[in-house]
């Protein structure tokens, strides 16, 4: 799968997509990913990508030209068809990121390009133009959005063949099936006066998963109990 993200700032998002688990997919072919800077589509001889926004108030905004042609341009320079291919841009107005989303995004695309804003934002027209769906991270606000992009990135990286070592490192974690993830232990069996559960020593994999699904559930109602309704949609 192919991950191009547009953003002002290049080498923050190569330095977070070079390192552990992406990094090594990155390296092995598993997943492509580029980052572009969309100050290489500014007409400015300065390279300037952003000005004041109409109708006043504080900062700056990211304007329509250079995005917009930064966008289309990316399209361009690869094969992979356009109903595979989708643009995304990280913003507070999308919905809310899951695991969900994160695994059909896996599933029905082969490419990604992931829009990064700045200052105020961007005008409205080139979401409007070149944008199939906005996503957020969460309701707060960053200084950008290449945090949101590489968290973006890595959730469905996770889920494409060949990333992690097995498809269940990503399939019983949390919120893959709606839960949090069980408890987990490893040595020493004591410390500091707490023991590992002897039903994980005892060898029967079937009370082991029982475990596992009931402790699953315990921590989502006592921890996330906002998950349960959804599970039931």
């Amino acid at each position: 799968m192919r991950f191009d993200i547009l953003t002002l700032f290049p080498e923050y998002v190569d330095t977070v997509m070079s390192e552990s688990i992406i990094g090594r997919a990155r390296r092995s072919g598993a997943i492509e990913v580029l980052t572009h800077n969309i100050r290489d589509w500014s007409e400015d001889k300065n390279r300037r990508v952003d000005d004041t926004p109409y109708g006043g108030g504080k900062g700056m905004l990211m304007a329509a030209p250079p995005v917009v042609r930064a966008i289309e341009a990316v399209r361009a320079m690869s094969d992979i068809p356009d109903e595979k291919t989708r643009v995304i841009f990280m913003s507070p107005h999308g919905r809310i990121l899951t695991q969900k989303r994160a695994a059909e995004l896996s599933a029905e695309y082969e490419r990604l390009i992931i829009l990064c804003g700045h200052y105020e934002g961007i005008d409205r027209r080139a979401i409007e133009i070149a944008v199939d769906e906005e996503i957020s991270v969460g309701d707060f606000i960053l200084t950008g959005g290449e945090i949101p992009a590489c968290i973006l990135t890595d959730a469905v990286a996770r889920t494409v063949d060949g990333v992690l070592s097995d498809p269940e490192c990503w399939k019983s974690e949390s919120f893959s099936d709606g839960l949090l993830e069980y408890p987990q232990y490893t040595r020493p069996y004591e410390f500091r006066g707490l023991k590992v559960p002897d039903v994980l020593l005892s060898g029967n994999h079937a009370k082991i998963a029982e475990w596992r699904r009931e402790q699953s559930e315990k921590l989502t109602s006592e921890l996330r109990p906002d998950l349960i309704p959804s599970r039931n949609e």
